[in-house]
């Protein structure tokens, strides 16, 4: 990076720097957090409930496998999210795109919204497009000889996902509408995505938190004699050589178009069976519809594996936390811990603001249980059980705990951390504008949920 100084600083820059500097030095990692976090549900088991130790470690342990193939649905997630924002027409469209803004503030929103678009479609291309597509915006403007604030447009590229469990690959109402899920087996029957991710007020909330963002971020944009941090290398610097040598007969079969567009073919042709016979969308589906472009996308087998090898080092950590999380949920649904916990949120809460104090409880949840699909393991069974119990539609337990993650991702570094070795930038650099995101979203999802708690 380089950087410009001056007298003048951006206040929420100012305000912030304490901020940042906390969760620089003391904010451990998501792995740590994992294990404090069923450390603490363990003694809570052993203090709220008859448990003893034996049925503690035994209902942990028995819960460690609950969710391997949820586990691995949100791992493909990741992986085919990456790959196919990394592919070359996707990498061909975001330096298109690059080029579009003309100016520093509009360089800012735009970015944001792509990146929100982005993360509508799934979370996994959401956090690698908005990093790439910063890079390629900062390189191309300053080209041009247009100063702009990088960590100030990374910021925004994050600022993107804040919308992402209201999208097509929310891992909660997904979870949801998928037949056999441990949420559709507690509920006692699937919730179509119809009633939470299309349903009329969470695309306007969607919305709605896209206009009030980016009118946020702005506003407090860098200006004038703050200071201005830019880009020092080039966007396209330590991109991974897709093509390989082709020397043998195996390898022209592996450096064949054809193969993989007869699998992308045939993806296709399933998908539409799928739909045509009334197929609704799961996990899965929206797995293989992402494998479904992958495939088309790719120019052949030697591209995708390079590709994948490049992207399975994000998957990492989701394969190593997801037992820790089931673990958790085992905890709680063997020593009756969920309904101890159930009984609190009922006693504070009424069906008009059940949805409100779900959306808190889960930013705060958020910070300990980083991932969506496992914050959806530990705390979604009890929302759910609070809500049944106090009458309100399940659809808004399910969205209520989407819009905590989603939430508090903004100042919680587990997912930043993709987006911000790509940009080569520390979550402290980023912080003060994504805090503005928080306070922002935090306000339409408040009042979404307000509303609909007194429809």
């Amino acid at each position: 990076m380089s950087s410009v100084s001056s007298k003048g600083r951006n206040p929420v820059s100012a305000f912030m720097r304490p901020v940042n500097s906390l969760v620089e030095r003391y904010i451990p990692s998501a792995l740590v957090f994992a294990i404090v976090l069923s450390v603490v549900v363990a003694i809570m088991a052993l203090i709220l409930t008859d448990a003893g130790p034996v049925e503690v470690i035994k209902g942990w342990g028995d819960g460690l496998s609950g969710l391997l193939a949820f586990m691995t649905q949100m791992a493909l997630i990741l992986l085919l999210g990456h790959t196919l924002a990394n592919t070359r027409p996707v990498r061909k469209l975001l330096s298109f795109l690059g080029g579009l803004p003309r100016g520093p503030i509009q360089a800012y929103v735009f970015v944001f919204v792509i990146a929100a678009v982005a993360s509508l479609i799934t979370w996994g291309l959401g956090l690698v497009v908005g990093a790439l597509l910063a890079k390629e915006v900062a390189a191309q403007l300053r080209a041009k000889g247009v100063r702009l604030h990088f960590p100030m447009l990374v910021a925004a590229a994050f600022s993107g996902f804040v919308v992402w469990h209201m999208g097509y690959s929310g891992s909660g109402p997904l979870t949801a509408a998928t037949e056999g899920s441990f949420l559709a087996e507690q509920i006692g029957r699937t919730i179509p995505v119809s009633e939470t991710t299309f349903s009329l007020w969470n695309i306007l909330a969607a919305v709605a938190t896209v206009i009030v963002v980016g009118g946020a971020l702005a506003l407090v944009a860098p200006r004038g004699d703050d200071k201005i941090v830019e880009l020092a290398v080039d966007a396209r610097e330590g991109e991974a050589d897709l093509d390989d040598e082709v020397v043998t007969p195996a390898d022209r079969v592996d450096a064949s178009r054809i193969l993989t567009l007869v699998v992308g073919l045939a993806l296709v042709a399933y998908l539409v069976i799928h739909f045509s016979q009334g197929g609704t969308l799961t996990l899965d589906i929206v797995n293989w519809s992402f494998l479904t472009l992958i495939f088309l996308l790719v120019r052949n087998p030697f591209e995708l594996i390079a590709l994948i090898k490049n992207a399975a080092s994000n998957v990492g950590d989701i394969l190593l936390q997801f037992p820790l999380y089931a673990g958790i949920m085992g905890i709680m649904t063997a020593t009756g811990l969920i309904t101890v916990l159930s009984d609190f949120f009922v006693n504070v809460s009424t069906p008009q603001t059940f949805g409100f104090l779900a959306l808190l409880s889960a930013g705060l949840v958020n910070f300990f249980v980083p991932s969506g699909g496992g914050q959806f393991a530990v705390q979604g069974p009890i929302m759910l059980d609070a809500a049944a119990r106090l009458d309100v539609d399940p659809a808004v337990a399910i969205m209520a705990v989407s819009y905590g993650d989603q939430w508090t991702n903004m100042i919680q570094p587990f997912w930043a951390l993709p987006l911000l070795a790509i940009a080569g930038l520390k979550m402290r650099d980023i912080l003060g504008y994504t805090v503005i995101t928080l306070i922002a979203s935090g306000l339409v999802f408040s009042a979404t949920l307000l509303i609909i708690g007194a429809g």
